[in-house]
């Protein structure tokens, strides 16, 4: 078995490809963003419940649509603008 000379640095979680995985527009659900292991969806913005959830209070993560009782989600424009935040940041 042969091994690859050089192995490639990990990206920042931000320019995963999971970033351009997105829909373009529309609304995105909480497990979209941080990831469920149970369905096989990475993160995209990899922080727990609670730490998204202090961040949505304290504004540094957007701001969600509540749908329903129990349905939440989030613009995802605004999510794509907190990926570029970060990237530039």
């Amino acid at each position: 078995m042969s091994h690859p000379e050089t192995i490639p640095e990990l990206l920042p979680v931000n320019q995963f490809a999971q970033h351009n995985n997105l829909p373009e527009t529309g609304l995105v659900r909480l497990s979209q963003i941080l990831g469920d292991k149970n369905k096989g969806i990475p993160p995209i913005i990899p922080v727990s419940k609670s730490t998204w959830w202090e961040g949505v209070k304290s504004g540094r993560y957007p701001k969600p649509i509540k749908l329903g009782e129990r349905t939440t989600c989030w613009n995802v424009r605004d999510i794509r603008q907190l990926i570029n935040q970060s990237e530039a940041g």
